[in-house]
């Protein structure tokens, strides 16, 4: 075995590195040998950098959900009822605003309440009543667009003045805008959600790898039975994994209702299976006891980008990015079985010495 010297002139043995870090990095390096496979044959903007922040834009409300799905894959659950909260979340806001003459911070909170709503109680029913987390979750998807249909049925855009301000509030990047074919200077930005995305993904990625509560998350999804025999409530965790899921579609749905500025039934389609793509293409295991925040990111950004790849080569028809999309997701849940197989096999030959 290689070894390495420390400053003190102990020898130790490197770190061995772990599978979520393994899965993480294959993910990050697809993302990059994509751009530049993009930015080499294609070209057509991606040159720019807006267009990377544009993608950011775009899935600002996309990465909230996938992190806050990741956390509950980490767990051996699921959750499918994201897309509807977000549904939900940016119709109940929409007719606040516009029709009740409601005010911007008071949206936020009906934003936060829903989802905390749908996380209590779906998540009660899976730790405490022991209820499949699918069967659950699709109920809750099904209450959710029913919901969403009552509370208004048509689409509209939001004219409220302090939300449409928020709407139009832009974040200047220095030194990365272009200048277009009349030659005039056009400032790169991003939107506030992406802010609020990326804080978010903080925040997770700082309770996943330092705090007590994510190593019981990895615990209770590596294997229950031990982690009840070390002493981490299984229950509880579960409960709060789906309650932290929950909160994160609430918030995930205002900002995706920043970006839209409207309120319609049909909003956030498929946007829970979307989650899931990227929480798998980001290194998070369906079986649960493996994943990364930051692979969750890079997740939701390549999905984003091999759909924009394809609609840059001509391919604008909807199955064609649905083909691709497939093999992708087909790509890394074999790379994930290949890791299943190898982790089985180190533990079989550990349990023998």
């Amino acid at each position: 075995m290689s070894i390495v010297k420390r400053r003190s002139g102990e020898l130790k043995a490197p770190t061995k590195m772990t599978d979520t870090n393994l899965l993480t990095m294959i993910t990050i390096c697809v993302f990059v040998a994509m751009y530049i496979f993009a930015v080499l044959f294609l070209k057509k903007g991606f040159l720019k950098p807006q267009t990377f922040f544009n993608i950011l834009n775009a899935n600002a409300a996309l990465i909230i959900l996938a992190c806050g799905m990741s956390l509950v894959m980490i767990t051996g659950g699921i959750d499918i009822s994201v897309g509807g909260v977000t549904a939900l979340v940016s119709m109940s806001c929409a007719v606040y605003l516009d029709h009740k003459g409601g005010s911007l911070p008071m949206a936020i909170l009906m934003a936060v309440g829903i989802g905390l709503a749908f996380g209590i109680v779906q998540g009660y029913l899976v730790a405490y009543l022991e209820i499949q987390p699918f069967i659950v979750t699709l109920a809750g998807m099904f209450f959710a667009r029913g919901a969403t249909t009552i509370v208004y049925n048509k689409p509209f855009n939001v004219a409220n003045e302090d939300f449409v301000k928020l709407k139009a509030t832009r974040i200047l990047i220095p030194y990365m805008g272009t200048y277009n074919k009349r030659g005039k200077y056009i400032p790169a930005y991003i939107e506030i959600g992406v802010i609020v995305a990326i804080a978010l993904a903080i925040l997770l990625f700082v309770l996943l790898k330092w705090a007590k509560p994510g190593r019981n998350f990895y615990a209770v999804g590596g294997n229950r039975q031990s982690a009840l025999m070390l002493g981490v409530n299984v229950k509880r965790t579960i409960f709060f994994s789906h309650l932290i899921c929950g909160l994160m579609a609430g918030i995930g749905g205002f900002v995706y209702f920043m970006h839209v500025g409207s309120g319609s039934p049909q909003h956030a389609s498929g946007a829970e299976m979307n989650a899931i793509a990227s929480s798998i293409i980001g290194g998070t295991m369906l079986t649960g006891g493996v994943g990364n925040i930051i692979g969750t990111v890079f997740g939701v950004l390549s999905l984003a980008l091999i759909q924009n790849i394809v609609s840059s080569a001509g391919l604008d028809d909807a199955w064609w990015t649905g083909i691709t999309v497939a093999g992708m997701l087909c790509i890394f849940l074999v790379v994930q079985s290949i890791i299943i197989a190898r982790r089985k096999k180190a533990n079989a030959a550990a349990a023998k010495q």
